[in-house]
């Protein structure tokens, strides 16, 4: 939902192979694959946190002033969009006495907003501190997977992508959500502009052209957003992929992300 700096029909026509060839291609594993999804996890990483090293994030938090208030953990969970909210009420539901469970009424009375009132620094340091219990990387791990990975993997399946299009799906609803909300574009209408610009491989379309299509759309939603206007995150990275032919992810993946060079072998 953020980047840390500021300035995501062979079978059914479901997968293509590693070309940019038109038509159905041989099913390969998709983010449901544990090596994938762990590609899947990094790639995000380099844009949300300027690393490879995702499960290092989980004690991160800062507010990088786009708006969202508190943005934190493994994919950016914001205290102004709720999915924080949620991330600490599970966890606090498995673990009653954490320092983070006098701070839900607070999350709950800023969603929505990009307010640090009742929260500060007493709050970042309890939510630092809670990254070393297993139970609060759960939590996050289980949230990241309920609200955006499964159903981005989901719809992307649906829609016949191989799993280089399944990421390209999993971080766009990272970065701008399901719906649109005030002043943002979300990955419903970021994906409805793509299929009518082009249609996807489970309607007979070409991939790569499909693809494309979603890319230039998130492009312009990006555009929309002054606090996400660089969109390297697409054009050096995500881009690239599909221009090499990479719908597998296959290794080696060099990419440039907010002028940081970064390589998956």
């Amino acid at each position: 939902m953020k980047r840390r700096r500021l300035v995501l029909a062979a079978g059914a026509a479901l997968l293509l192979a590693g070309c940019s060839t038109s038509g159905p291609g041989p099913a390969g594993k998709g983010l449901d694959d544990p090596a994938k999804k762990d590609i899947a996890m990094r790639l995000v990483s380099s844009a949300e946190n300027s690393t490879l090293d995702w499960r290092a994030q989980y004690g991160y938090i800062e507010d990088i002033g786009d708006g969202r208030g508190y943005t934190a953990g493994i994919i950016g969970f914001c205290s102004g969009t709720g999915d924080m909210l949620k991330v600490v009420e599970d966890y606090v539901a498995d673990r009653p006495g954490s320092a983070l469970a006098g701070f839900l009424p607070a999350l709950r009375a800023v969603e929505g907003s990009d307010s640090h009132e009742g929260l500060g620094s007493a709050f970042t340091t309890a939510w630092a501190g809670a990254a070393a219990d297993p139970a609060f990387r759960s939590a996050q791990d289980a949230e990241r997977d309920r609200a955006y990975f499964d159903p981005a993997v989901e719809r992307a399946e649906a829609d016949g992508l191989s799993a280089l299009g399944q990421f390209i799906y999993y971080d766009a609803y990272v970065m701008h959500g399901y719906a649109d909300a005030a002043g943002t574009v979300g990955f419903r209408t970021i994906r409805d502009q793509a299929a009518a610009a082009a249609e996807p491989p489970s309607e007979g379309g070409d991939e790569a052209a499909y693809l494309h299509a979603f890319l230039d759309a998130r492009v312009a939603a990006l555009r929309t957003e002054p606090a996400h206007s660089d969109t390297s995150r697409v054009e050096t990275a995500q881009r690239v992929f599909v221009r090499e032919g990479r719908l597998r992810l296959e290794t080696p993946l060099v990419w440039k992300v907010y002028g940081e060079s970064f390589r998956i072998d």
